[in-house]
């Protein structure tokens, strides 16, 4: 266990390093000339040439990255082209309003999802387990900025519920951050707890065909107590799995939800410094956004290991 343990958490840090890499790639090989996007068209070549070296672009890609990658570890993500500040004091706050609504959804779609799946599954081919599985279906056919302006309209606009804006600043209240930030969560909550709902239902229901569930039935254990008791510590293991994945897109997935609402989040912060060609920034926010993802992939990697008794005693 200890070894599957290691490995999960060396692919980790593996897979980061990859990405960094991928970032640091894509945000070099841009169109257009990021010097002259940021200083504008009436730029003289000679503060062209100046600021091309404020941004290292006279030093080999190679060395450049590696600069970045050490800055990185040692929490130095360098400074916004535009407005000068340091990255890492402008995405603190950012990040926190971020893990802030997400944690908000999570509260809500983890234990409703989890529960309705587990009841869809008790309730196999009755009418509650076909509803869910059409509204289900349905939201996770629809996108989420049209999940998102449906909310807007049908909750800010025609009974004026909620604000159309999420208005979070440093100070607000608890009672007021969680108002402005229920119409977001609400969003995030339904694009997140149907397909967690849709598959603890399928994990329940692939081990109800397996000879000890059938030899629990023949025994007279009624069908809530199957899958409550013997069935669902089963599939736990594939349920800890959708779990982690859709917790990692709450996080690094808010970027549309964000831009719609106007939350002051990290992924309004990434829109904003990808219209302005702040390369710092987005390399800065790409990189924080890939670490939660994979952070939390591999602690849903541990969590299987432990949870599951095959992977358990795996040699």
């Amino acid at each position: 266990m200890t070894r599957l343990i290691v490995n999960r958490l060396l692919l980790g840090v593996l897979t980061l390093f990859a990405v960094s890499v991928l970032i640091f790639i894509c945000t070099q090989i841009l169109p257009g000339d990021v010097a002259s996007a940021v200083l504008g068209q009436g730029a003289t070549p000679e503060a062209l040439i100046v600021f091309r070296k404020e941004l290292g672009f006279d030093v080999p890609p190679h060395l450049r990255y590696w600069n970045w990658l050490l800055g990185a570890l040692q929490g130095d993500l360098g400074v916004a082209l535009t407005n000068k500040r340091v990255i890492v004091d402008e995405i603190m706050p950012r990040l926190a309003n971020t893990l802030f609504l997400a944690g908000y959804a999570a509260l809500i779609a983890i234990p409703l999802a989890v529960g309705l799946g587990i009841y869809s599954a008790i309730n196999e081919g009755k009418l509650s387990d076909k509803l869910s599985n059409i509204l289900t279906l349905v939201a996770i056919s629809m996108p989420e900025f049209f999940i998102a302006y449906l909310l807007i309209i049908a909750m800010a606009v025609n009974v004026d519920w909620f604000p159309s804006l999420s208005t979070v600043v440093k100070g607000m209240p608890l009672s007021e951050r969680l108002y402005q930030s229920t119409l977001p969560a609400i969003t995030l909550t339904l694009l997140v707890a149907a397909h967690m709902l849709r598959m603890t239902r399928s994990s329940v229901l692939s081990i109800m065909s397996t000879p000890y569930i059938e030899m629990a039935f023949l025994k007279g254990a009624k069908r809530r107590r199957v899958i409550i008791r013997h069935a669902l510590p089963n599939a736990a293991a594939p349920i800890i799995t959708v779990v982690a994945l859709n917790m990692a897109y709450l996080v690094v997935g808010v970027v549309v939800i964000e831009a719609v609402f106007v939350y002051p989040g990290l992924g309004q912060l990434m829109v904003d410094a990808v219209s302005k060609r702040d390369v710092p920034v987005i390399q800065a926010c790409g990189l924080v956004f890939a670490t939660v993802f994979v952070v939390l992939n591999t602690l849903a990697d541990v969590l299987v290991i432990l949870v599951n008794p095959r992977l358990r005693n795996k040699s």
